[in-house]
């Protein structure tokens, strides 16, 4: 990782480094300058999420684009992977997302696609970076003002996008007479996903269905679903869905309001796939915090486990790579390959909607594929970050820790690819000792970090 670029783009408090418009705008000319297609006018498609600083990042980055005389699509607020679906759709040089995805709306962020949907790799970002940090960026060659690129709104975009989703449930299937609750955290999907459901036939419960560019994921969305639980509760609902801002990973809610996360839907997708036999070589990719219960799970069914890096980057990487069409992260994260080329949260609720008609199984019976290993996560801030692997004394009391869980249990510490957070994960059968372990493990970190 870089100094702009981490392991989901650039990302931070918005109006301080790297979250300026003087960096945006140079994001902008330099992703310009290295997508320019030299066949045609070339275009780059931005679109962005609910906060109130996406106005300010927009503006610097089209300015950015156009001065490199490429032409600029505005998409507005729009899911992620709906600006994914529209960079390839409309045949854009690039796809631009400025939103910080999960993050309190102080944070704002950049990420970008290739024109084949697909997140940029490391080399190409890293490339980006150098032109920025390097101050390259200033004397890239310049179009005649003849040249200078436009910009201007697409307003069918979320029409488009609607169409698409609604094209990847099965047409044999109606959600007609099923209630469901609907938390779009006041961010990206506030408009298209009641409207997938709502065509599709559901009755819709909707709540953060009302930005106003300061509440994106405020006591709501997948990283609050207890909120939706309790709605669907209140509703008697077959079925509770939770967005996060930029709407590309999805928390449910079964009908008795017991919470499943990614892990465990990739469990009933994978069943259900390899099932129809449409699981691609019998391998589901998951990163290396999705839950020990899932590969037990899918060890059960016959079915593979891949572990990658953090980052649904690596997990789409990985199947790309090995032909996979299921992926995804604890998070919600869920790549299906065969419909889109990243994660998507709208389109993952409606494949677990497919499952649970097909099957003619409420999602509580559904979930019973998985037993979830207890786990425990810790957050330690720290004041800056440095590589784990070169700290001895966090190395050996790691190795402690691992002793102690035994095989049945496992301990994975890493730096937050965009907080300045040192991440403690433990899981094992025995909750009390995880618990404790992860308290005097974050514990000893923080000392040792205080006293660097």
């Amino acid at each position: 990782m870089g100094q702009l670029f981490g392991t989901d783009g650039i990302r931070g408090i918005a109006n301080q480094f790297p979250m300026t418009t003087d960096i945006a705008m140079k994001v902008g000319l330099g992703a310009a300058y290295l997508f320019k297609s030299r066949h045609r006018r070339p275009k780059i498609v931005i679109g962005k999420d609910t906060r109130l600083s996406g106005y300010m990042i927009e503006n610097a980055m089209t300015a950015g684009i156009c001065a490199m005389g490429v032409d600029v699509l505005l998409l507005g607020p729009l899911p992620t992977p709906g600006i994914a679906f529209i960079t390839v759709s409309m045949r854009a040089d690039a796809g631009i997302v400025i939103s910080a995805s999960h993050n309190p709306y102080e944070y704002n962020g950049i990420k970008i696609f290739a024109n084949t949907g697909f997140k940029l790799p490391d080399d190409v970002e890293a490339e980006i970076e150098r032109l920025i940090l390097t101050g390259e960026v200033e004397s890239l060659p310049r179009p005649d003002v003849g040249e200078i690129g436009r910009a201007k709104r697409i307003d069918d975009a979320q029409g488009r996008y609607i169409v698409y989703l609604k094209n990847t449930f099965p047409r044999h299937l109606t959600l007609e007479g099923m209630r469901i609750v609907l938390d779009c955290a006041h961010g990206a999907a506030y408009k298209v996903a009641p409207s997938v459901f709502e065509e599709l036939g559901a009755q819709v419960i909707l709540m953060g269905d009302r930005p106003n560019g300061k509440n994106i994921n405020d006591q709501c969305g997948s990283l609050h679903p207890e909120h939706m639980a309790r709605l669907v509760r209140e509703h008697q609902a077959q079925l509770g869905i939770a967005f996060d801002g930029d709407a590309d990973r999805v928390i449910l809610a079964d009908e008795k309001g017991d919470i499943l996360d990614g892990d465990q839907l990739m469990a009933i997708c994978a069943k259900h796939l390899a099932d129809k036999g449409k699981l691609c070589k019998r391998t589901v990719v998951a990163t290396v915090m999705s839950n020990m219960g899932l590969e037990v799970a899918l060890r059960n069914m016959g079915i593979r486990l891949v572990r990658t890096a953090v980052g649904d980057r690596y997990v789409v990487e990985r199947m790309t790579q090995d032909q996979l069409n299921l992926g995804g992260e604890q998070s919600g994260h869920i790549v299906f390959m065969d419909h889109s080329t990243t994660g998507d949260g709208i389109l993952s609720a409606l494949q677990v909607l497919s499952v649970m008609l097909e099957t003619e199984k409420p999602l509580s019976e559904l979930k019973a594929v998985m037993e979830r290993f207890p786990q425990t996560l810790k957050n330690v801030r720290v004041a800056q970050k440095r590589d784990i692997q070169e700290i001895p004394e966090i190395m050996t009391q790691v190795a402690k820790v691992e002793q102690l869980l035994g095989s049945d249990g496992r301990c994975l510490i890493r730096p937050s690819g965009t907080e300045p957070v040192i991440r403690i994960m433990l899981e094992g059968r025995n909750e009390p000792l995880i618990h404790q372990l992860a308290e005097e493990l974050a514990e000893f970190i923080g000392k040792h970090f205080d006293n660097a």
